[in-house]
């Protein structure tokens, strides 16, 4: 089994990577092997809602969302991490995040559809709860199981040195691994039993405006 972590910090290694390598930990404890991707320091085009997705099943824009997205199938949970500048997530993650899920396909063709998966944020001491807020919800809009920890999954410092400090953000890490490699292998146990999965419907939208 294998995890997807997307480190979406402009800082390779900074307190984000050290929030992600401590949930790897918690997987590898289980038996799951896990990778870090970093999204870059770059800019990233947000979505600009131009249709060109459903009928290619991919962004028009051809940068990390589609490599990801074309990935996605072969991976069994995924962690989504991002520190806090400024009470939410930042805006280079948010626009990864809003095109990767609404490039995602629907139905059996969604590779993240009931696949568990995770968002942790970084901060030097507020916004993370208002970030864990907007991160959540791309989760829920695809059908994927949320692993939750003893606390909700943060971690506080300016650098990686002082997140070392903060043991009880590094044991939610460590905790949110364990409890995703245990999810996932309930899950590969049903699949063995043969027990199925729901039915996937496709996605209907319905507009209330008169």
């Amino acid at each position: 089994m294998h995890v997807l972590m997307i480190n979406g910090s402009p800082h390779q290694w900074g307190c984000t990577w050290r929030a992600l390598s401590e949930v790897a930990l918690g997987l590898q404890e289980g038996g799951v092997d896990s990778e870090i991707l970093w999204l870059g320091d770059g800019a990233m085009a947000g979505c600009t809602d131009c249709g060109y997705c459903r009928p290619a099943g991919q962004c028009v824009f051809d940068d990390l969302v589609n490599e990801v997205s074309a990935q996605a199938a072969r991976e069994d949970g995924f962690v989504f991490g991002a520190p806090v500048y400024f009470s939410g997530v930042p805006g280079s993650m948010t626009s990864f995040m809003d095109r990767l899920f609404f490039s995602r396909g629907s139905g059996d063709a969604d590779p993240f559809a009931l696949k568990p998966a995770a968002c942790v944020v970084s901060a030097r001491r507020a916004g993370t709860t208002a970030a864990l807020d907007q991160f959540q919800k791309y989760l829920t809009i695809a059908e994927m199981p949320v692993v939750s920890s003893r606390y909700w999954p943060m971690v506080h410092g300016n650098t990686p040195a002082e997140v070392e400090q903060d043991l009880e953000g590094l044991q939610v890490m460590r905790v949110l691994g364990r409890n995703m490699a245990w999810m996932l292998a309930n899950i590969a146990a049903g699949r063995a039993a043969g027990v199925p999965r729901p039915k996937q419907e496709r996605r209907l939208g319905t507009n209330f405006v008169r």
